[in-house]
């Protein structure tokens, strides 16, 4: 948590991914970006780390930088900002560097702000109910701001983007971008039933249940019993992980059981989670990148919430074993040179230890208490708890 404060800008609560730049994936490689910017996909676990931690002043003053930064034309969002929330990241390279141990090139800005990625609506809109259910106060402004992006969101949902990951080749239709549309939907619907919001409300149910269907008939490849990468495809994805702790689907349903033994046969490497098959031809770069470290602690939580609390804490233990002598993590680790990679300190992965040491410390795998709060039922990382016979959701 101090990690977190420490890439805090005080003036804004905006949280930077991390405080350098260009430090390699892999050594000698170019896979090399620059981070010291604010991504919004961060959001919801961000939110997270710090309401389940008590400290309601940060997660607000992250709201409120949220706020001002997604506010204007939907249809220009960007996924990562500067730190005051302005647009222009302009990537170019430093030639005249040599790059960390040789890894070049060095860049400055960062050309995936100018990226369709579809999840990013998703996460904003999980942050903002969260804020709700939370010790946050109420927030008209982040009502109109979600509406605008969910009418935004109708027109675009169907679209290729780039995904999670960033991917610089072409757009695909990515899983996790559909099952975080529907959590968009889900998330405005729970607002409007539980807060008395004015909304379309039977139009966003009608696509949520669109979205939840075609997700589970195209994303799940039933042959290798895993949901994949993109429709169609044979290729694993860590990013799968996500289904569960975002309540698209309840853990105990199959397909998500299926998933995790899937990722943990062919994408767990020295006890350590990939993004996904570094050969699969996902974007346009050389193989070749550390194991990324939040797709671990993702694949803790969904032990957890399989009832493996034991098989969940070795993993937890594993990690926590990486950090450096004064307890940091980058963003990813080599496990051939046995060493930390990637920007750092990173704070995706100190966020993501964070909420699975809350798992892990939580008597009941289906209650997370918020501080100050009665306790109540909830998801993980998903959105406050409440019983529902659409599609499989809670």
């Amino acid at each position: 948590m101090i990690t977190l404060k420490a890439l805090t800008h005080r003036p804004t609560g905006g949280i930077v991914a991390s405080v350098t730049t260009s430090l390699p994936e892999r050594l000698g490689g170019m896979r090399n970006w620059d981070y010291r910017y604010c991504w919004l996909r961060d959001a919801t676990f961000t939110l997270l780390a710090l309401m389940n931690a008590g400290y309601y002043d940060d997660a607000r003053a992250w709201r409120q930088w949220l706020l001002r930064a997604a506010a204007g034309d939907p249809a220009r969002l960007q996924i990562m900002y500067r730190l005051t929330g302005e647009h222009r990241l302009s990537e170019w390279e430093v030639g005249w560097l040599a790059g960390y141990e040789g890894s070049k090139p060095v860049r400055v800005g960062n050309a995936a702000a100018e990226q369709l990625q579809i999840d990013v609506y998703g996460e904003i809109t999980d942050m903002l109910l969260h804020g709700r259910h939370g010790k946050l106060d109420a927030n008209e402004e982040g009502w109109q701001l979600q509406c605008g992006l969910l009418e935004h969101l109708e027109s675009v949902w169907e679209e290729a983007d780039h995904g999670i990951w960033e991917v610089r080749g072409d757009r695909q239709r990515f899983t996790n971008s559909k099952v975080m549309a529907w959590v968009a939907f889900d998330r405005a619907v729970k607002s409007i039933e539980q807060f008395k919001l004015d909304g379309p409300v039977e139009r966003w149910r009608a696509l949520r249940a669109t979205i939840h269907d075609e997700v589970c008939r195209f994303g799940f490849n039933p042959r290798i019993g895993s949901f994949v990468q993109s429709y169609g495809s044979n290729h694993l994805d860590a990013s799968a992980l996500l289904i569960p702790l975002v309540g698209f689907l309840p853990p105990q349903d199959p397909r998500v059981g299926s998933t995790v033994e899937a990722i943990k046969k062919h994408l767990v490497v020295d006890g350590l989670v990939m993004r996904h098959d570094p050969n699969d031809g996902l974007d346009l770069l050389p193989p070749g990148e550390g194991m990324f470290l939040p797709c671990s602690f993702w694949l803790a939580d969904n032990l957890v919430l399989l009832d493996r609390r034991e098989e969940a804490r070795t993993l937890f233990e594993r990690l926590l074993s990486l950090r450096n002598d004064v307890g940091l993590l980058s963003e990813q680790y080599d496990v051939t040179s046995k060493r930390l990679v990637g920007n750092f300190p990173q704070a995706l992965s100190h966020i993501a230890l964070v909420n699975t040491a809350y798992q892990l410390n939580t008597q009941s795998r289906h209650v997370r208490h918020i501080p100050g709060q009665p306790t109540q039922p909830v998801h993980p990382l998903g959105e406050p708890k409440q019983t529902s016979a659409a599609n499989g959701s809670v």
